[in-house]
This record gives C-alpha cells, sequence and structure tokens, in this order.
C-alpha cells in the first residue's frame, strides 16, 4: 500500500515537472517570437530610412538646400551622384540610412512634401505669387506693403525687377517677368520655412 502512494507521488511530481517544461518551453517560444517581431519590425524602420534617404538623393541641390540635415548626410547625398558601380551604391545607399537615423524622419517628410508641391502649404503659396505679383505691378503703394510682411527680402532687387517687367510688359515682352515670380516665391517660401521650424 505504501508502495502504491510512493508510486503514486513520484507521478505527480513527473507530471508537475512535465507541466513546468512545458510552459517554461512555452514562455520561450514567445519570447523568441517577440525578438524575432522586433527584429523584423527594426529591419524595415532601416528600409524606411534608407528609402527617405534616398528620396534626398534625388532632390536638386537648390532643393536639398532648403533642408536643415547634418553636413555628413549633406556630403553622402551630393557623394552618390559620383558613383558609378551598382554594388558601392548599394553600399553607399546603406550608409545614407545609417546616418538618416540620426534626423527627424518627420521632419524630413513635411519638406519633401512641401519641396515637391504635394502639400496645402506649397499651394497656397503659388496662390500667394501670382497675387503679390500682379498687385506689386499695378500699384507702388502694394511695395511698402509687401516689404513690411516680408522684412528680410532684397528690397533693391525687388524694385528693379518691378521696374523691369513693366517697361518689358510696355513692348509686349516677358523675360524678367518669371523671374519677379521666383523672387517672391523664394521670399514667401523662406518666411513659411521658418513659421514650420517655429512650430516644430
Amino acid at each position: 500500500m505504501r508502495s502504491d502512494k510512493v508510486q503514486w507521488s513520484k507521478t505527480i511530481i513527473i507530471l508537475v515537472l512535465e507541466n513546468l517544461g512545458m510552459r517554461r518551453a512555452t514562455k520561450i517560444e514567445e519570447n523568441d517570437l517577440d525578438t524575432e517581431i522586433s527584429k523584423t519590425k527594426l529591419k524595415e524602420q532601416m528600409e524606411d530610412l534608407q528609402d527617405l534617404g534616398l528620396e534626398l538623393v534625388n532632390l536638386s541641390k537648390g532643393q536639398l538646400d532648403k533642408f536643415d540635415i547634418p553636413e555628413s548626410l549633406r556630403e553622402a547625398i551630393k557623394f552618390t551622384k559620383t558613383i558609378n558601380s551598382n554594388r558601392a551604391l548599394k553600399r553607399h545607399n546603406q550608409y545614407i540610412g545609417k546616418l538618416m537615423r540620426s534626423v527627424d524622419a518627420e521632419y524630413i517628410k513635411e519638406r519633401l512634401s512641401f519641396v515637391r508641391g504635394d502639400s496645402a502649404l506649397e499651394t497656397k503659396v503659388l496662390h500667394d505669387c501670382e497675387k503679390w505679383r500682379d498687385k506689386l505691378l499695378e500699384s507702388d503703394n502694394t511695395l511698402s506693403v509687401f516689404i513690411e510682411k516680408y522684412p528680410n527680402c532684397d528690397i533693391t532687387e525687388l524694385r528693379q525687377l518691378i521696374r523691369v517687367v513693366r517697361k518689358e510688359l510696355e513692348l509686349n515682352q516677358n523675360k524678367s517677368y518669371r523671374k519677379l515670380f521666383q523672387f517672391i516665391r523664394v521670399t514667401i517660401e523662406a518666411k513659411s520655412i521658418n513659421i514650420i521650424e517655429k512650430d516644430e
């Protein structure tokens, strides 16, 4: 009888130990799964940063100058265009992705939208440029209003452009018409970008 009790106790102990082992194994598997998910997510984030960096590579120098990014990243982007080997380019792109870890991805995305012209802010800027251009050509009084709103603009250059465009319009020419628009656009964009940076 006593032998049966001992055997029964051993059986219970074995079952308990097996159960504990199964739980531990399950926990280890869950931890491994979490680790795998974390690695996958990290890899995706790194690839997204690299893709974002490559979007900067496709910008013109003038567009890239509008981004506040580390000088090391800026130089790496410029160097990309000198690489001819596909293998070297792949390694360099990975290097750009690594450098992108030190920048604010959301800032880059917002600025890309602005530079490309697919944001509501950019559309507003273009409309404002057209309005200012027409008003500046129509009335001298508008010049003082523009200067008051955008005090950092080059006033001398703006006055000269207005005079030249007015004369050209009288002669049915428009050589400097676009220059005036570009001057106004650069001025307005500069202030708009400063507003974004202050908000950030």
